[in-house]
């Protein structure tokens, strides 16, 4: 199944929207702190949807709305039929505000237009979602995908060159941020480097990743393959799995993106290059601050938390929200993840890292 490429167009107008009026003709009477943000997320094999989009939207709903607001949650697990049944659901109980990641961003469409019939705004949520979507906020897709690119030439060194040849390990064909992410990292690679397999990733799957990158094996020689592009940390491990499974004991730079606690030590081992640091707490948080402000009525607020403008394939100029990212690589865990809190320095050093962990200078 091909893609629908979502393409972000960022405005140049305003970054505080402090003079807009809220008298637009789909202006919601306001509500008190009682109400219910619906929350939709895709799949489980992301361990980041469980583990921080979740609970931090769940608290700063709450903290928002002095404990009274609530968030009714469902995970489609990757099921796009699933996801449009929850949806409707969601409609019939009457929330008052949707946050959706959708699974298929074109499948979702229909869902999308009975929520704005029944008068529920919908935000999209690191996926945009076709259909008369109010907001969208996520982290910049192609400067993600530019940022692994970029980090797979330093990797390579300066003699990095055509005779190079690069496997592409892509998300899934359903989901537009992965045409971007593949767009940002062609960007940094075309002309520099040789594309000598690119994949597809089926439902983001690990295994999927694993058995594309075995393919790749067989056909160019282990040997051969100079560095991996994998668009998330999830693929990356499946590629490990395939590059081991074929005898690799000295791996060649291998992308990934989320930061997952898996690939933080995967970096420290020299197993994985990079990951991409994406702040989900900033993420989850910007949003959550979005759902209630729609919920409440209250535009001008709202207006604020959008300072970008995003296009649709069926809609035009989408307020947003562009989070930004950074290259995590052995050299910052420190000031990112851990800084942060997403980790504390003991759950990526363990005992069997100890001695990674010393050299990469992670220590208490």
């Amino acid at each position: 199944m091909s893609a629908a490429i979502a393409t972000i167009s960022v405005s140049l107008v305003g970054c505080g929207g402090l003079s807009a009026t809220g008298s637009g003709s789909d202006a919601r009477p306001a509500k008190g702190d009682d109400i219910t943000v619906g929350l939709l997320l895709p799949e489980r094999s992301n361990p980041q949807y469980e583990q921080f989009h979740y609970p931090v939207i769940k608290a700063k709903v709450e903290s928002l709305t002095g404990g009274h607001g609530r968030v009714e949650y469902a995970n489609a697990e990757a099921d796009a039929a699933e996801q449009a049944r929850q949806l409707q659901r969601m409609i019939s109980e009457q929330v008052d505000v949707i946050l959706l990641d959708p699974v298929d961003v074109h499948a979702i469409a229909g869902e999308v237009r009975k929520a704005k019939e029944a008068g529920i705004p919908v935000i999209a949520y690191d996926r945009l979602a076709e259909g008369p979507i109010d907001a969208y906020i996520t982290f910049d897709n192609e400067l993600v995908g530019g940022v692994q690119g970029r980090s797979l030439l330093e990797a390579l060194g300066e003699d990095a060159g055509i005779s190079d040849k690069i496997v592409m390990m892509n998300g899934s064909p359903t989901d537009p941020n992965a045409q971007q992410f593949k767009a940002g990292a062609l960007s940094a690679l075309d002309g520099k480097v040789t594309i000598a397999k690119s994949f597809d990733t089926e439902d983001w799957k690990p295994q999927n990743a694993q058995k594309n990158m075995t393919e790749a094996i067989d056909e160019i020689g282990r040997n051969n393959i100079k560095a991996v592009y994998a668009a998330n940390d999830g693929l990356a491990g499946g590629v490990i799995k395939a590059l081991k499974a074929a005898g690799a004991t000295d791996l060649p730079p291998i992308t990934g993106q989320d930061a997952e606690l898996s690939a933080v030590r995967r970096i420290v081992t020299g197993e994985q290059y990079m990951s991409v640091y994406k702040p989900y707490p900033q993420e989850a948080e910007h949003a959550a601050e979005m759902a209630v402000a729609k919920a409440q009525g209250r535009d001008i607020q709202f207006d604020a938390l959008a300072p970008d403008r995003v296009d649709s394939p069926t809609d035009k100029g989408i307020p947003a929200r562009l989070v930004p990212v950074v290259a995590l690589t052995k050299g910052n865990i420190k000031n990112t993840v851990i800084r942060d809190g997403m980790y504390r320095l003991s759950d990526i050093c363990t005992p069997r890292l100890a001695a990674d962990c010393a050299a990469a200078g992670l220590k208490k």
